[in-house]
């Protein structure tokens, strides 16, 4: 048996560890990596009818970091193939913070996204950089179309008529992203949801031949356009820019039914323009297992919940919000900061109306199961960033562990509700360091001579291997214990009756975002 495997990583007696080797197997045996429980990201997205090759549009490394724009843009895209499956246009993303996100479902994909954040200042920020964004890309689309009405007049000797449709057909086909989504095929999620019945059929027109040979002179029209006016037209929502028709290129006169039609047209688009041009509304609340969403969001509609890096409670908080809300029809939640998971068994208090983070599932509540703070620290650190040469940071590890040891035994305090943050990064030696983090810590640093700080850092330097050894060990053992809290959460779902399919889908690569799995659900077709 596995016990049998690894029965002898620790001492029977002293429980110490004593095969190092033998150790590190059984934290791979344990790891997502070998258990084979997650459903790859192909699967899903061929289930759902889509690939997982992206779509063309804006490049989100111009506004983000690369990592950021790596979770973005891999996350978004399935979203938007959730999204689309079950029908909806509504999104909401839990602990929005910046409002990348959310931005980009809104503008790439013409999703109507509620960003919520508890933090005002977020809020506020996102807000301000959504409206930047939308000028700046506004200025963008401008000067894509006068470069495309350029390119289209030069080949204006092919003949009026041909270069009136060529010229209509790349302007709005690449803003009009609505008119894909209405032309897939029956689409079922085959061997990822139990035979329920759960399938969404979308209607599915058969093109006349002019239509399809337009489509083909449109794609091989825009694959000669710059890589610049690409992205932009295609991130725009139709609505996004009133188009003047000044911008229109006059290729030929006009039969009065074509005039009639842009005029209905533009009449249809200044109409909707007021309601629905800002596509992303960022808000302020602090979100709760109990949160009533339709008394944040008034024009509530069937929707999905998604979380991108959501911290702590707030990941478990977001399944208990799907699994409750009828109105709620998937989910896909990617959580972080497992250390500010609260746990039912760890204090050993008996508080059973609390709502705790961990564990969520039954079978670990009857086993009352708990990880611990240390277990849940080791949780979050990257075991592929270190495989790859990204070395822990050893440094600033020590200087914290020696500085627990000045204040336990200095000031007598072994536990604070205060955090030293990111100190080590602003201060120019150990000293710096240490008068830095009391400050922070509100505790008195006249106390303490720089001579006494320098004497403890001699007495622990020898130790500095030691520190970095048992660090090592921690990030082995991290993807097991991410692996137990994701697991919990998963189980979970598979508790509810309303949920169709639900699976852990690695999303990301870990060496750019080590939180990489996603945890997303679908309910049952009754439920819609």
């Amino acid at each position: 048996t596995d016990d049998d495997t690894f029965s002898n990583v620790f001492c029977e007696n002293s429980g110490k560890l004593i095969n190092v080797h033998l150790f590190a197997l059984a934290a791979q045996y344990y790891s997502f990596s070998n258990l084979g429980v997650c459903t790859s990201l192909e699967d899903v997205l061929e289930a759902l009818r889509g690939d997982n090759q992206g779509t063309t549009g804006i490049k989100t490394d111009e506004f983000m970091n690369n990592k950021k724009s790596h979770e973005v843009q891999v996350m978004s895209e399935l979203v938007d193939k959730i999204a689309n499956y079950c029908g909806i246009k509504q999104v909401i993303d839990i602990g929005s913070g910046k409002g990348y996100l959310s931005s980009f479902l809104s503008m790439q994909y013409n999703l109507k996204v509620y960003g919520i954040d508890s933090s005002n200042t977020n809020t506020n920020g996102a807000r301000e950089r959504n409206r930047k964004l939308k000028k700046h890309w506004r200025a963008y689309q401008s000067r894509g179309r006068a470069n495309l009405e350029n390119q289209i007049l030069e080949k204006s000797n092919d003949g009026p008529v041909e270069s009136e449709i060529s010229c209509k057909a790349i302007i709005e086909k690449p803003l009009n992203n609505d008119n894909s989504r209405q032309s897939q095929d029956q689409v079922t999620i085959q061997g990822l949801v139990p035979s329920c019945g759960f399938t969404e059929v979308a209607t599915s027109e058969t093109s006349e031949q002019t239509e399809a040979d337009l489509v083909a002179r449109t794609q091989s029209d825009e694959s000669k356009l710059s890589e610049e006016v690409l992205a932009i037209l295609n991130v725009l929502p139709a609505d996004a820019v009133e188009v003047s028709s000044s911008s229109q290129c006059n290729c030929g006169e006009l039969c009065e039914e074509e005039k009639a039609q842009r005029k209905m047209a533009s009449l249809k688009a200044k109409a909707s323009k007021s309601s629905e041009s800002n596509l992303y509304f960022p808000l302020t609340s602090c979100i709760t297992a109990e949160t009533e969403l339709s008394g944040i969001i008034t024009d509530l509609e069937d929707c999905m919940i998604v979380g991108l890096h959501t911290c702590g409670d707030l990941a478990a908080n977001t399944l208990r919000i799907f699994t409750a809300k009828p109105e709620i029809k998937a989910v896909c939640s990617v959580g972080c900061c497992y250390h500010l998971l609260s746990e039912q068994f760890e204090n050993q208090e008996d508080r059973p109306e609390e709502v705790w983070g961990f564990p969520m599932c039954q079978y670990l509540k009857d086993k009352g199961w708990c990880c611990g703070r240390n277990a849940r620290m080791s949780a979050c650190l990257a075991l592929e960033r270190v495989a790859v040469g990204q070395m822990l940071p050893t440094e600033s590890l020590f200087y914290r562990a020696v500085l627990q040891v000045i204040i336990e035994e200095i000031y007598g305090v072994s536990k604070s509700d205060r955090h030293v943050g990111k100190t080590f990064s602003k201060s120019s030696s150990f000293i710096d360091y240490v008068r830095k983090s009391l400050k922070k810590l509100e505790l008195d640093d006249s106390k303490i001579p720089d001579s006494c700080i320098m004497d403890y850092y001699e007495k622990y330097k020898h130790r500095m291997n030691e520190l970095e050894a048992f660090n090592m060990l921690k990030v082995v053992l991290a993807p097991c214990i991410e692996a137990l809290i994701l697991l919990d959460r998963l189980c979970y779902l598979k508790e509810q009756d309303n949920i169709a399919w639900s699976g852990l889908v690695k999303l990301f690569d870990p060496v750019k975002s080590p939180r990489c799995y996603a945890v997303i659900a679908l309910k049952k077709q009754s439920c819609f």
